[in-house]
């Protein structure tokens, strides 16, 4: 009994991959829509997508295109095809903007682009990108069922924008250039204000001004341990409990003891 499965399997799966090579082969653009239609919903999207690539040409204009270039735009999204899906999905929303796929098309479109968005460490061109297409989906499409999920992504991928930022701006303090430190961490938190790298920022900022007063000359020093005190509050300000309070108040000591000097 098991063996004859087997054979039925087997004959099976033979007759599918004939068909489908006859498809591939075939003039008759409704045979291949027909195999291509079968493949899709089957699952089989990379072999779906070698005949939406014969026969999308011949599609435009006709009734079935708008079915078509909906699963031709899902088949690559499937197989993760994203810079291809990305496309597909905005021609399918340009070409049939009363689809009642179009809201679907508009946000997995601009999903595509999100997930090319790279480790942060990385160049961003494509997350900003990823950025534009997913609020002009959110503009677009307001009252969406797929605005939430937007929402989400826009915050993911505006969080690395702003880690990458702040990186570069901590980076500064890591080489020990800690007047381009300063200026980078300050700019850092006016530009994103509202930043779960704040904390991070303003510690940063303060240990770049408290490296750079104790580290000057005698002429300059008063003046800097002023600026590194004001910093220090301003973490303390931010947050009294910070992680990195313990620090903070050992580095403050010292600031408050080397300012006595300046004043005997």
């Amino acid at each position: 009994m098991k063996k004859l499965l087997s054979l039925l399997l087997l004959v099976a799966v033979f007759s599918s991959c004939n068909e489908y090579q006859k498809a591939l082969k075939s003039e008759d653009v409704a045979v291949k829509f027909d195999m291509a239609t079968k493949l899709y919903d089957a699952g089989k999207y990379s072999k779906a997508i070698r005949i939406f690539e014969q026969i999308a040409p011949a599609y435009r204009g006709k009734p079935q295109a708008e079915k078509l270039f909906y699963m031709f735009s899902q088949s690559y999204y499937k197989t993760k095809q994203y810079y291809l899906a990305g496309y597909q999905f905005e021609s399918f929303v340009s070409g049939y903007p009363k689809s009642e796929k179009v809201q679907e098309a508009a946000y997995l479109g601009a999903k595509s682009y999100s997930m090319l968005s790279p480790v942060f460490s990385l160049d961003q061109t494509d997350t900003n990108k990823a950025l534009d297409k997913l609020q002009s989906f959110i503009d677009t499409y307001p009252n969406s069922e797929y605005v939430t999920e937007a929402n989400n992504a826009v915050k993911v991928l505006s969080e690395k924008i702003e880690k990458k930022v702040y990186e570069n701006a901590k980076g500064y303090n890591t080489i020990s250039d800690f007047k381009s430190a300063i200026v980078a961490l300050d700019n850092f938190v006016a530009d994103y204000p509202g930043t779960p790298f704040k904390e991070d920022a303003l510690y940063y900022k303060f240990d770049s001004a408290y490296q750079l007063a104790i580290n000057s000359v005698p002429a300059k020093m008063q003046d800097r341990l002023i600026v590194a005190k004001t910093a220090q509050l301003n973490l303390m300000k931010f947050n009294a409990e910070t992680k990195y309070k313990k620090v903070a108040n050992e580095m403050l000591v010292r600031i408050d003891k080397d300012l006595q000097k300046f004043t005997k």
